[in-house]
């Protein structure tokens, strides 16, 4: 069950502006209107965009559910169209925020041949595929991950701490990062919005320092809203800024093919030295 964060235990708020000046890039986040479980309306979707603005994210890759209980909707197309749509309007509304296609893809033995037909979306058109298991039955997604890395695509797994197995297992994400995968983590399960166990596992998978980034997976601007600047706060508390800037700012931006800047110092980010290459 997701639970509201409170934003009072979190004493400085300065947002992801002093992570990444020139932008950070979300890589799930169900923005779409309409389309499955994230905004109903145009006028949700603006909100949430909004949303993600304010936060200091000016790319985000939109991935509405593709397959499992939306098996036949949510095609290739229809996601293209959407985020057409979504785009136009945003110049419309001067929102400064760039939207990309992809997709939150179930698990499914027909993946690897709806992502050469286009069917279901890799993210950005890139290489790397948001693969959602079952969070309550597991469902080995080694002999997938191996498949498709063969394939030349990536799998990065979403909200991996969500997952019961996981939870009860975490090391068996070891093998899947070995086959080539990379896992993303939801920016709420840090603070605990998704329960105990999963911002439990969470911070283990980050102790361990596994191939990882952190996404906001918001689906509207008020129950699910994004919370990445938050997740970077309490990363850099508990850990260094640059571990930090490299699961919320640098690894996103890396998958989109838009390298950032190397860290050199706090002092040179906060100046505005840091941000995406154009």
């Amino acid at each position: 069950m997701y639970r509201m964060h409170d934003k009072r235990d979190v004493p400085q708020r300065r947002g992801l502006r002093r992570f990444a000046p020139g932008g950070a890039a979300d890589l799930h986040c169900h923005c779409l209107p309409g389309v499955d479980d994230g905004p109903a309306t145009m006028h949700d979707a603006l909100q949430l965009c909004r949303a993600l603005v304010s936060e200091g994210i000016s790319t985000v890759v939109a991935t509405p559910h593709q397959l499992g209980r939306y098996d036949g909707r949510n095609s290739g197309r229809q996601v293209r169209d959407a985020v057409d749509a979504l785009a136009a309007t945003l110049a419309e509304q001067s929102i400064p925020l760039e939207v990309l296609p992809g997709g939150e893809v179930r698990i499914d033995e027909r993946v690897p041949a709806m992502v050469r037909s286009g069917d279901v979306l890799t993210l950005a058109g890139r290489v790397y595929l948001l693969l959602e298991l079952p969070e309550a039955g597991y469902l080995d997604p080694l002999p997938l991950i191996r498949f498709l890395t063969r394939e030349g695509i990536t799998v990065v797994v979403a909200h991996v701490e969500r997952y019961r197995e996981v939870q009860r297992r975490h090391e068996i994400v070891a093998a899947w990062i070995e086959a080539g995968a990379a896992l993303q983590i939801n920016a709420g399960s840090l603070s605990g919005s998704f329960g105990r166990e999963a911002e439990r596992t969470a911070w283990r998978l980050i102790d361990q320092e596994f191939r990882l980034l952190v996404a906001t997976d918001a689906h509207d601007s008020r129950s699910r809203p994004p919370l990445l600047s938050r997740a970077a706060e309490l990363i850099e508390a508990r850990y260094d800024f640059q571990t930090a800037f490299r699961a919320c700012i640098e690894n996103p931006w890396q998958i989109l093919g838009r390298p950032v800047s190397p860290v050199m110092s706090r002092e040179e980010i906060e100046a505005g030295s840091v941000g995406p290459h154009p």
